[in-house]
């Protein structure tokens, strides 16, 4: 798939902006979706982000939290520490997505649990 460059906002308050590497987007300008922009540091033509980091940050947010929550109180005994690890994609049009290889998508959960002192 054609790579491209993508100028995502940190947020709405903080206007810093920096570029990401991504699949190219599917529309281009016409109609809703991503537009190109010149970066002005380099006057490079590359896409404008739809989302800032932060929104799209936002909507992983809610996921990762069930998945954390769940992973800690569904438990007959719940372990000392959990962790999660998943992979995120940015994209120009959708934000950050969940990525995926070879077609699924896969978290890896450590569960610890300390050895009782006597």
């Amino acid at each position: 798939m054609d790579r491209e460059l993508a100028q995502f906002t940190l947020s709405d308050d903080d206007g810093t902006t920096f570029l990401v590497e991504v699949d190219k987007p599917q529309s281009t300008g016409r109609g809703p979706g991503v537009e190109r922009v010149s970066t002005p540091d380099t006057n490079r033509m590359v896409y404008q982000a739809s989302q800032t980091l932060e929104e799209a940050l936002d909507k992983v947010q809610p996921v990762v939290s069930k998945v954390v929550s769940r992973m800690k109180s569904g438990l007959t005994t719940p372990a000392n520490e959990v962790e999660v690890t998943f992979g995120l994609k940015l994209g120009a049009e959708t934000g950050i997505v969940f990525g995926s290889v070879g077609g699924e998508v896969t978290f890896e959960v450590k569960l610890k649990w300390e050895k009782e002192s006597e």
